[in-house]
């Protein structure tokens, strides 16, 4: 009985876990190098505790507005397919996707910023 209470546990904080790591931001600001303050309120954020450089992602679909926290520096890119986002996501190395795919593209100086 005793097992069976610790596999329920597991199966229930994985879940809580998995759930938690996807669900919108609420309450919360950044300070985005280049920006400023941005409340996280309207993005879909993903903690991502498996990369060593690539600490939180979170995404904007309606704006195509990414913000990723990389060491404890959140940065921000502009005009960002979802495919591109998706992909990341799923991709085995979040931060070599980084550096093959997001550094030096979609730069905020060049396209569109978010009004908020």
């Amino acid at each position: 009985m005793e097992a069976l209470i610790a596999v329920f546990r597991s199966v229930v904080s994985a879940f809580i876990a998995t759930a938690a790591s996807v669900l919108p931001a609420q309450a919360e600001t950044v300070m985005v190098k280049y920006r400023g303050p941005v409340d996280l309120a309207p993005f879909g954020c993903e903690s991502t505790p498996q990369s060593s450089l690539v600490k939180r992602l979170c995404y904007d679909a309606k704006e195509r507005y990414v913000l990723v926290n990389l060491q404890g520096t959140w940065y921000h890119y502009c005009e960002v397919p979802a495919v591109t986002v998706s992909a990341w996501r799923r991709s085995e190395s979040l931060g070599r996707f980084y550096n093959a795919n997001m550094k030096g593209q979609f730069d905020c100086r060049m396209n569109r910023v978010p009004p908020y």
